[in-house]
Parts: C-alpha cells; sequence; structure tokens
C-alpha cells in the first residue's frame, strides 16, 4: 500500500484522467522568451513531467495586444504560440502527465515596459494600483469585448497545441478579479454595479473560450481565495464568484491560491515567504469546495508530501498544485510515490533564486539546487566522471556540502572535513532567528544528499596545508566560509560593540537599548533587530541601504518590515556607521553626509558583513601544485546561493 494512497489515487476532471493529484502550479520562468530557449523551457517542464507529476500548468500566457511583453511574458496572442505549446504538452504526454494553459490579463497591475517606456495600463475603472503605482484607463465598451475575443482566440491556439485544458486567471487582483471586486470596479454600464453585472465580464470570456476549445477540454479558473488585501476580494466574495460560474456550468474546476498582486500586502502571498504556515488556505479552499462542488486545487506553502496527503485525505481540496517544492525537487513525486519522502530536498520558502530571480529577470532556480532552470547544461542526474579521483573538501556549509554530495554522485571518492561538530555554516544561525526555522532545511537536505551518495565527514577536523599533504587527494575544493567584519572605526573599542553572530548565538551581554548598525541590509540586521525587540529590548535599526532588506526578495523583505514596526522598533535608512563611544553611535547620511547620532546606546550590534576565511586557500597556493578549487565566501562572501552553485560547478569540472 503506498504511504500516500489518496496523493497518487487518479482524478478525473470532465472525463480527463489525471494519474495522482500533484500539479506543477503555474507561475513564471523566465524561460523561453529569447530566440533560441524554448528548449530551455521544454527541458524545464520535461524534468517535472518525468519526476512523476500528474498535470502541469503553464505560466501565464498574455492573450491582448494592450499587455504584450514577450521579452518578460509568454504570449498566446498569434498561431505562432502553437509549436511553442505543442513542444512543452508533448513532453508532459511523454511522461504520462496532463499539460493545462494558463490566458492571463493584469489589467491595471502593469509594472513591464517596452523599451524602457511603463505601459499603459487599462482596468474596468480609473481606480489607482498601490503597489505599481499606477493609475489605469478605464476600458471601452469596444475594448472589453476585443479582450473577451482575445481570450477566446488563446484558448483555440492552446486546444489545437495540443493541451488538455485551459485555466482561466482570476487571481491575484488581476483583471477578471478587478471586474468582480466592487472597489475596483464602479462602472455603471453592463460590466458594473449588481454582482450579476460584475460577473458579466467572466461570464462572457469563459463562453468565449468554450465555444473556442469545445466540450471536450477542460476549462477552469484560478482565483485567490482571498486577496489578502484591504481592498481586495474576500472569501466570501470569491466563493461567491466561484458558485455562479460552477452554477452556470462555465467551468470544471477551481485552483486556489491567495494574495493580490495591487498591494504591497497582497503580494506578499503571491510567492508566501517561510513566515507564512504550510497550507495556510486549506480552510477557506475547503469551504470553496464544499459550497461550488467542484474539483479543487490547492497551492500556498505545501512543500511535504505529508501536507499534501492530509489536503487530499481530509477533502480539503482534490489536487495540491506545488510549484518551490517542484522547483526544489523536480522528482518529489516519484520519491513520495517510492515511499522515499526522507529523500525528498525539501523547498524552505526562501524565495531568493526561485521568485526572486524572477523579479530580476533571470531563470528561475532554487538555492539548493541550481540545476533547476539549467536542465540542459546541468542535469538532475549526474553523469558518471571518466576517472574516479580522491576529493577533499574542507568546510561544512552548504557550498561545501553542494561540492562533496555532487562529486560523490559522480563516483569520486569524497571526504568532507568540518572543523566544529556541526554541519551548516552560516545556515545554523540563520534558523536559530524567529520564524527563520525552516532555513536549517538546507543543512538536512544536504546532509540527506551527501550520505545518499555516499561522501564521508569528519567532524572536528582542523585542516591545514601539512593535512592535504598527508591525504595526497587529487583535488581540494574549499569551502571554508567567512567570519564577521569589524571595521576599523573610531570608538569601536571603547563602545559595547558586539558582532552580529554572538547575538544570536546568545554569547553576547545586550542591554536594552540596542543599535543595530546594517551594512549588508540582509536577513542579518532585521533578523537580530527583530530577536532583540522579542526579547524585550528597545531597538534601532540603521541601515546602510535605501531601506532595510535591501537585498532581499520583496516579499520576504516587505513581510519582515511589517513584523519589525509591529515590534516597535526603530528604522533609518541611507545610514554608514562613523564611529561611537560609550553612549552614543555615529553615522553618517550616504547622499547628504549629515550626520545621524544615535544616543543613549548600551549595546552596538555589527551586522557589517564578512570577511574571507582563507588562511587555507593562501597557503594551499603558495605550498601545494594540485588541483585547488574555493568556492563560496572563500572565495568572495556572498550568499547560499553562491556558495552551493559555485560547489556544483566545482565538482562538475572533477
Amino acid at each position: 500500500m503506498s504511504t500516500f494512497p489518496h496523493l497518487f489515487a487518479p482524478l478525473e476532471i470532465r472525463g480527463l484522467e489525471l494519474k495522482n493529484r500533484i500539479a506543477f502550479g503555474p507561475h513564471g520562468t523566465s524561460q523561453g522568451r529569447a530566440p533560441g530557449t524554448l528548449p530551455d523551457l521544454v527541458a524545464y517542464h520535461e524534468a517535472r513531467a518525468e519526476g512523476g507529476v500528474g498535470l502541469i500548468i503553464t505560466e501565464a500566457h498574455t492573450v491582448h495586444e494592450s499587455y504584450e511583453v514577450r521579452h518578460s511574458l509568454l504570449a498566446v496572442s498569434d498561431d505562432d504560440a502553437i509549436p511553442e505549446l505543442r513542444a512543452i504538452a508533448d513532453v508532459a504526454h511523454k511522461h504520462g502527465a496532463r499539460m493545462f494553459g494558463q490566458l492571463f490579463h493584469p489589467g491595471r497591475a502593469v509594472a513591464n515596459r517596452k523599451n524602457g517606456a511603463l505601459l499603459a495600463a487599462y482596468a474596468p475603472s480609473e481606480i489607482p494600483d498601490e503597489r505599481h503605482h499606477v493609475m489605469p484607463a478605464p476600458m471601452s465598451a469596444i475594448m472589453i469585448r476585443d479582450v473577451i475575443r482575445a481570450y477566446g482566440e488563446g484558448a483555440r491556439r492552446m486546444a489545437e497545441a495540443g493541451l488538455d485544458g485551459i485555466e482561466y486567471m482570476v487571481s491575484m487582483g488581476y483583471l477578471p478579479a478587478q471586474f468582480v471586486n466592487p472597489r475596483a470596479n464602479q462602472r455603471i454600464d453592463a460590466y458594473g454595479g449588481s454582482f450579476e453585472n460584475r460577473l458579466r465580464f467572466l461570464t462572457e470570456s469563459l463562453t468565449a473560450i468554450r465555444d473556442a476549445v469545445g466540450s471536450e477540454t477542460v476549462v477552469g479558473i484560478r482565483i485567490s481565495v482571498d486577496e489578502l488585501d484591504h481592498g481586495g476580494l474576500t472569501p466570501d466574495e470569491s466563493i461567491a464568484v466561484s458558485k455562479a460560474l460552477g452554477d452556470a456550468g462555465l467551468i470544471d474546476y477551481v485552483n486556489v491560491i491567495g494574495g493580490s498582486g495591487a498591494s504591497v500586502g497582497g503580494a506578499v502571498h503571491i510567492v508566501p515567504p517561510m513566515f507564512v504556515p504550510n497550507a495556510y488556505l486549506a480552510d477557506d479552499a475547503a469551504r470553496l469546495k464544499r459550497e461550488t462542488g467542484l474539483p479543487t486545487l490547492l497551492g500556498g506553502r505545501i512543500n511535504q508530501p505529508q501536507t499534501a496527503e492530509h489536503v487530499v485525505a481530509t477533502g480539503q481540496a482534490d489536487m495540491v498544485s506545488l510549484v518551490r517544492a517542484l522547483i526544489c525537487d523536480p522528482f518529489f513525486a516519484s520519491k513520495a510515490e517510492a515511499g522515499r519522502a526522507d529523500d525528498i530536498r525539501a523547498c524552505i520558502g526562501c524565495n531568493q533564486a526561485c521568485i526572486g530571480h524572477r523579479h530580476m529577470g533571470a531563470i528561475v532556480s532554487c538555492i539548493q539546487h541550481p540545476e533547476t532552470g539549467r536542465e540542459r547544461t546541468l542535469p538532475h542526474v549526474k553523469p558518471k566522471a571518466d576517472v574516479a579521483r580522491k576529493v577533499m573538501v574542507v568546510g561544512g556549509g552548504p557550498g561545501g556540502m553542494k561540492a562533496a554530495a555532487t562529486a560523490a554522485e559522480r563516483g569520486h571518492d569524497v571526504t568532507l572535513y568540518e572543523k566544529t561538530g556541526q554541519l551548516g555554516g552560516q545556515a545554523l544561525l540563520a534558523q536559530m532567528l524567529p520564524d527563520r526555522a525552516e532555513f536549517g532545511g538546507i543543512v538536512t537536505n544536504l546532509t540527506r544528499e551527501m550520505e545518499f551518495c555516499g561522501v564521508r565527514v569528519e567532524r572536528g577536523a582542523e585542516v591545514d596545508a601539512a593535512t592535504v599533504e598527508r591525504e595526497v587527494p587529487d583535488a581540494v575544493i574549499i569551502a571554508t566560509g567567512a567570519v564577521p567584519y569589524r571595521p576599523g572605526l573610531d570608538g569601536l573599542d571603547e563602545a559595547h560593540a558586539v558582532d552580529a553572530w554572538s547575538v544570536i548565538k546568545g554569547e553576547a551581554n545586550v542591554g536594552g537599548r540596542v543599535v543595530v548598525a546594517d551594512w549588508r541590509c540582509d536577513w542579518v540586521g532585521m533578523g537580530v533587530a527583530e530577536m532583540l525587540a522579542r526579547n524585550g529590548c528597545h531597538v534601532r535599526l540603521y541601515c546602510q541601504g535605501v531601506m532595510p532588506g535591501q537585498n532581499l526578495q520583496a516579499y520576504l523583505r516587505d513581510h519582515w518590515i511589517g513584523v519589525l514596526d509591529s515590534l516597535g522598533v526603530e528604522t533609518k535608512a541611507f545610514a554608514r556607521l562613523f564611529g561611537a563611544d560609550t553612549g552614543s553611535v555615529y553615522f553618517q547620511h550616504m547622499t547628504n553626509g549629515e550626520p545621524l547620532i544615535a544616543d543613549e546606546v548600551e549595546t552596538l550590534v555589527l551586522a557589517q558583513g564578512h570577511r574571507r576565511e582563507a588562511a587555507l586557500a593562501d597557503s594551499l597556493a603558495e605550498t601545494w601544485g594540485g588541483e585547488i578549487h574555493v568556492i563560496g565566501d572563500a572565495l568572495s562572501p556572498r550568499t547560499a546561493e553562491e556558495a552551493v552553485m559555485e560547489g556544483l560547478e566545482a565538482a562538475m569540472t572533477l
């Protein structure tokens, strides 16, 4: 009997059988747009189909010329999309998965540009978008009819490409949601006013879609059951919309998500970070399923098969829509089905290389698994090396662990040396911060990968040049990390100045009135500020950037700023640390050069970045003629993402 019997039971929607209840949910990938990159997108989806999912839903495809940004989003507004979609559908079908296509128009939620110029925004009414600072033009009746026509044409092209279903995107405060939201739609014509009128844009669009694809193709919607926004759709409203569309026979299923792109607070839930509980929308999804009677998919922070099984087994939803879980481990489904749940590389909700990359216009990937998004050059299953070699990996942080696991998977004889008694490096600090325990999952996951591949681990092992000479390896990968940087500024020796690491570990004696001097503008300064505030300290966070968390992914940063505000942490931006004395800390404004003085300070916490721990690398470069690879912070202090990527790359060269 399967460990997860409900998760791997088939599901039928409008006569279409899905082999299991796991869907690879829709999300932007930053692939397939530039000439010659379609094979990358095909390989990306094929990996998840091969990994055992029952359904793949494409990322949003724009349908109308009023929002065409082909450098940023895929489009289905002309027949050129058909062969591209067919290529993706074919690899899904090859591995027994089904493929649905998603149709999209953002309405007023416009952030994209063409050649640097912001696109015009169109919406039901002239109501501003808080997050994008856009004032849209009201859509004319002629334009409304043309967009409805475009939805039908886009659906036709998807069906012609061989896709099994069409998903109409109502979620996240985009155009269809704007029409049904009485706070965003203030029209007085046939498309505004009463619930029936506000629903009309959706009913006419879905009618056009059904007419275009015929009776055999599945048609559904994706909707935010709660937009989690002061002006957004509520569960009562979203469920009423879903029920009305289902009762009218216009949809076959509902894909439930949360959040809204129209506000900063609502946008956090588009890709909820680790602060947000797992499967937190399950109760609302269960209510929607119960009141509509429609098959329901649920997304939103589901990263373990046990959670997914519970959602399906208890009837909260009929299927789970996973994105980051399958970005992190493409073989999530096949491992779960085989009873290998412990081998699943669980997503930790850091948002760094998935949506973080997407917002930078880079390919979607994963800090734990950089192979994602690079399937054609860095395969998920590694080729064996031509010759097995003896490899020393020095340093047991994420970079060293990834290097060791990858080298061993390729058939090399690998020993990892860690000078402390515990693997994990700075990830061990990150997991000690409030609501950041999940970050420690990267250590758990990489430890399991090393065990699976047969890496030997030597803990409490200090390695120097003599050790290397004695062991006679064929190659050494140096991942010795970094240590806190203490700037040589006036008064720091006089003041009670401690580094952030010692605070996190509970080794520093911290007074009641604290200033955190944050140069990195990342998780360290914000995390220490939150920790100390929760411990009852009066905390002021001075950051040497435009805002706290400047270098964090926006959804994580924005949520965290709200947490700090609610805890009473005082924040100051553009603050360059200048010096300190026994009771004051002195900063300089980064642009106008004026002094910023914090008085009545008992403790100054230094979050001033790191310097590389390079003694071994420097020593070997001078005394040992063998093959050396220096990675991660030992090369140049950055983040876990770069360390893991460089560990992978070093191991692939051996």
